[in-house]
């Protein structure tokens, strides 16, 4: 509940600058760009992964099933994660979430193992294992266009919706499956939280932090060009 608690701070945070970007004129034009849209960064802010980011104006290539899972190998197995892990780690240790892992080094470890195999399971379910299976895209196919609570909506709603290796929409299987899999084996080392109300908490959390991420990586090349890009072109006239 505590990283949900955190996660909805983050995405309000990320909200309230919006509006800016909207009023000052940074956010992508209303209708469809004629031009091809510039190839999305592989990291957001320099740090997080981000090489399932594809343009959604582009032509549809799809992916092969070794290409899925260089991805999902990539976000599992990149130093973020780590991060991510530690972070997370660091505050089931404060709040003393999952109580058997007890406190001290040994308890740190646990968390941290554990809080990282979250990630990464999800990570290989939902971008690897199901999308092969099931014959579905585990990329983000950025919009880049159009008012920004559409793109918005777009966005978030990109996790219960899905392209498959045809180039269709569908509903994204890959994800609420892949998401409920990955909750299930977690009980295996989650000893403190096997209840039903807890592994459903658990896929909520996941299925809104891969929302919240998608909202981050629609927005990212506005918020680069308003706040990063601008600085350095002051910078180079000076």
């Amino acid at each position: 509940m505590i990283l949900l608690k955190r996660l909805l701070a983050m995405v309000a945070l990320f909200a309230s600058l919006l509006p800016q970007l909207w009023a000052q004129g940074a956010v992508e034009p209303e209708t469809k760009p004629a031009l091809e849209q510039a190839p999305p960064d592989k990291r957001v802010l320099g740090v997080l992964p981000n090489y399932r980011t594809a343009n959604e104006t582009a032509v549809y290539t799809p992916i092969t099933v070794k290409q899925k899972f260089a991805i999902a190998s990539k976000d599992s197995f990149d130093y973020p994660l780590i991060m991510l892990g530690a972070a997370i780690a660091g505050v089931g240790q404060l709040t003393n979430d999952n109580p058997s892992f007890g406190q001290g080094a040994a308890g740190f470890a646990r968390r941290f193992g554990t809080s990282y195999a979250d990630q990464a399971i999800g990570n290989m379910m939902t971008e690897a294992i199901f999308p092969s299976f099931l014959h579905e895209d585990p990329r983000y196919f950025r919009r880049g266009y159009g008012s920004m609570w559409s793109r918005t909506f777009y966005a978030a709603s990109r996790v219960f919706l899905t392209r498959t290796d045809a180039g269709n929409w569908r509903f994204n299987y890959s994800e609420v499956l892949g998401n409920a899999t990955a909750v299930a084996i977690s009980n295996s080392y989650y000893p403190d939280n096997r209840r039903v109300g807890a592994n459903v908490e658990k896929l909520g959390q996941q299925i809104g932090i891969d929302a919240s991420s998608q909202v981050l990586k629609e927005f990212w090349p506005d918020i680069k060009r308003k706040f990063f890009q601008h600085h350095k072109d002051e910078a180079s006239k000076n």
